[in-house]
C-alpha cells in the first residue's frame, strides 16, 4: 500500500515540477519574446525580431544555405542592425552595409578592431595563429616577411613565368583533349587544381602536378571540408555537438582526421625544406624560406607550428580565392557573349601571341595594361567576392559615420556580397553583370573606394596578393580564350557554397571548343 501512496506522490511532485518549469518558460518567453535569455536590444540600433528563447537562431539555420542572399535581404531594408543567437553570453553582432562604416572601421580606426574570439574558436584548428586569425605583433611580422615576395620584380620575372607553364600544361593535357573529344569538364575543379599547383609552388617550392592527377589530392579534400567546417561554426551552435558525434562514425572522416591531413601535407613541406637547406641548398627565395629565416614576435625563429600555420593560410589565399573568381567569370561571361567578344578583341589587340607567352616580363608588362580584363575581373569580384563576408571585434567603444553606437566587446560583420549587389550602393543595376561600370570616359580603368568596394579588404590589413591574384587570373583567361570557347552544360544548378570563401557548390561543368586562330567570333 505505502508503495502506492509513494508512486502517487513522486507523480504529483513530476506534475508541480512540470508546472512550475512551464510557468517559468511563460514567464520568459513573456519577457524575452523575441530574444534569447538574458540578452538586451542596444538601444539606437534596428534589429531582425526573433523567436522567443530563440531569437534568430532558427532563421539563420534555415537559410544556412543561403546565408549570404539572406543577408542581402536583410540589409535592402536596412543599412545597420543587428542579429541575435542563444550562444554563451549572447554577444551582440551588428552587420552593416553603410561603405561609410566599413571604409571607418577597416581604416580609420583600424585599431580598435580586431579578430575576436569567436574567431580563435571558429578557426583555430585551421588557421592557428597564421596572418589571418593574428593580431598585434604576430600579424605584423608575418605580413612584413609576406611583403617581400609580393613585388613587381617577383610578378615580372617569376610569378608569370610559373603561371604560364602551369596554363600550357592545362591546356595541352586537358583542355585539348576535352576539345577533340567533346567530353565534360568541371572547370571549377580544374581552376583550384591550376591555382593549387601555382602557388604551392611559388610559396613553397613543391611541385604537386594536382591538374595530371584525375582525383582531388587528399589535402584539398580535408581543405576544403575545414573551411565549410569553419564557416558552420559562426551560425550553427549545435556544431561542435554534431563534430563530437562524427568522431564515433567509423566509416566517415571525423575533424581530427581531416586536422591529421593537412598537418601532414604542412609538416611534409617543412621537413623537406629543412632537409636541403640542411645539405646546402639555399638559393630558395619563395615564401616558407624567407619564413624560415624570419624571427617571430619573441626574437626567436619560427618552429614547425608557426610555419604550418602559415602554410596553411597562405594556401587559402593563393589557391581558393582566384580559383573561384575565375570560375564566376567563365559562368558569367558563358551566359554573355558580348562580353567575351570584347575580352577577345582586346586580347587580339594586344597581340596575345605563343612567342609572347615565353617572354615573361613584356607578357606582364601587356597583361597589365588590358583594361577590359581587369573590368571582367573587377566585375566578378563585384557579385562574387572571394570573402562573402567578414568579422571583427571591437576593443572600445566607439561610434560609426552613421551614428551607430558600438560598445566594447560587439562583433561587427560585414558583408562584400551584399554590397556588391546592393542596389543602394551600385544602383538599379546591381546585380546585372557590366564590366563597363569600371571603365571611365576615357577608357581607362577606375577603382572604387574600398568602403564600397571591400574585395582587397582595406586599410593596414588590405589584401598583399591582390595584384599577384589579377595578374594569374587574367594570365589564365587571356590563354584559354585565346585557344578555347565553352559552352555552359544546360540544366546545371550553378550556386555557391557555404565555406570560409566562395566555392561553387556543385562545381561548373562546361563543353570545350578548339577557337579559329584566325578569328574572333564567338
Amino acid at each position: 500500500m505505502s508503495n502506492i501512496f509513494d508512486n502517487n506522490r513522486t507523480v504529483q511532485q513530476v506534475v508541480v515540477a512540470g508546472a512550475a518549469v512551464s510557468a517559468i518558460l511563460t514567464l520568459l518567453a513573456a519577457k524575452y519574446n523575441d530574444r534569447p535569455i538574458g540578452y538586451e536590444h542596444p538601444k539606437g540600433i534596428p534589429y531582425k525580431s526573433g523567436l522567443p528563447l530563440l531569437g534568430n537562431l532558427p532563421l539563420l539555420l534555415n537559410n544556412k544555405e543561403r546565408i549570404y542572399d539572406f543577408q542581402l535581404d536583410l540589409l535592402e531594408e536596412l543599412d545597420t542592425l543587428t542579429m541575435t543567437l542563444p550562444v554563451a553570453g549572447n554577444p551582440t553582432a551588428v552587420l552593416t552595409i553603410d561603405p561609410q562604416n566599413v571604409n571607418y572601421f577597416l581604416k580609420e580606426n583600424f585599431k580598435n578592431y580586431l579578430k575576436g574570439p569567436k574567431f580563435k574558436q571558429s578557426l583555430g584548428e585551421l588557421l592557428g595563429n597564421g596572418i589571418f586569425n593574428a593580431n598585434g605583433e604576430q600579424w605584423r611580422y608575418q605580413r612584413k616577411t609576406a611583403s617581400h615576395i609580393f613585388n613587381v620584380k617577383n610578378f615580372r620575372d617569376d610569378f608569370t613565368d610559373v603561371f604560364v607553364k602551369e596554363m600550357l600544361v592545362m591546356c595541352s593535357q586537358i583542355m585539348d583533349k576535352a576539345a577533340k573529344q567533346r567530353t565534360v569538364i568541371d572547370f571549377h575543379d580544374l581552376m583550384f587544381k591550376f591555382t593549387l599547383d601555382s602557388f604551392v609552388y611559388l610559396g613553397f617550392g613543391v611541385q604537386l602536378n594536382s591538374l595530371l592527377q584525375e582525383n582531388k589530392v587528399p589535402f584539398a579534400v580535408s581543405f576544403d571540408h575545414l573551411q565549410r567546417l569553419g564557416a558552420l561554426r559562426f551560425i550553427d551552435p549545435f556544431r561542435p555537438l554534431i563534430e563530437t558525434a562524427t568522431r564515433f562514425i567509423p566509416w566517415k572522416m571525423s575533424t581530427q582526421d581531416h586536422i591529421r591531413v593537412i598537418d601532414k601535407f604542412a609538416a611534409d613541406v617543412i621537413a623537406q625544406r629543412r632537409k636541403e637547406i640542411a645539405e646546402g641548398k639555399t638559393d630558395h627565395k619563395d615564401l616558407l624560406s624567407r619564413f624560415m629565416n624570419t624571427d617571430n614576435e619573441n626574437g626567436e625563429k619560427l618552429n614547425d607550428v608557426e610555419l604550418r600555420d602559415t602554410v596553411l593560410n597562405f594556401i587559402i589565399a593563393g589557391r581558393d580565392t582566384t580559383a573561384q573568381a575565375l570560375s564566376w567569370l567563365f559562368y558569367n561571361i558563358s551566359l554573355q557573349p558580348r562580353i567575351e567578344q570584347k575580352m577577345l578583341e582586346e586580347i587580339e589587340k594586344n597581340n596575345i601571341t605563343d612567342e609572347l607567352e615565353k617572354d615573361s616580363p613584356a607578357l606582364y608588362e601587356v597583361i597589365s595594361n588590358m583594361h577590359y580584363l581587369h573590368a571582367v575581373f573587377y566585375e566578378t569580384l563585384r557579385l562574387h567576392p572571394s570573402v562573402p563576408s567578414n568579422q571583427k571585434y571591437a576593443l572600445e567603444d566607439d561610434v560609426w559615420p552613421d551614428g551607430t553606437v558600438i560598445k566594447a566587446g560587439y562583433y561587427i560583420n560585414w558583408t562584400p556580397y551584399a554590397q556588391g549587389r546592393s542596389t543602394k550602393i551600385w544602383g538599379p543595376n546591381a546585380k546585372e553583370f557590366y564590366p563597363e561600370r569600371w571603365i571611365d570616359e576615357e577608357g581607362h580603368l577606375r577603382r572604387e573606394n574600398a568602403g564600397k568596394w571591400p574585395v582587397f579588404h582595406a586599410g593596414p590589413r588590405v589584401c598583399l596578393g591582390q595584384n599577384l591574384a589579377t595578374l594569374e587570373a587574367l594570365v589564365c583567361v587571356a590563354m584559354l580564350l585565346k585557344r578555347y570557347s565553352f559552352d555552359i552544360v544546360a540544366d546545371q544548378t550553378v550556386t555557391y557554397d557555404l565555406s570560409l570563401t566562395l566555392p561553387m557548390k556543385y562545381g561548373l561543368k562546361l563543353y570545350v571548343r578548339e577557337r579559329s586562330t584566325s578569328s574572333t567570333t564567338v
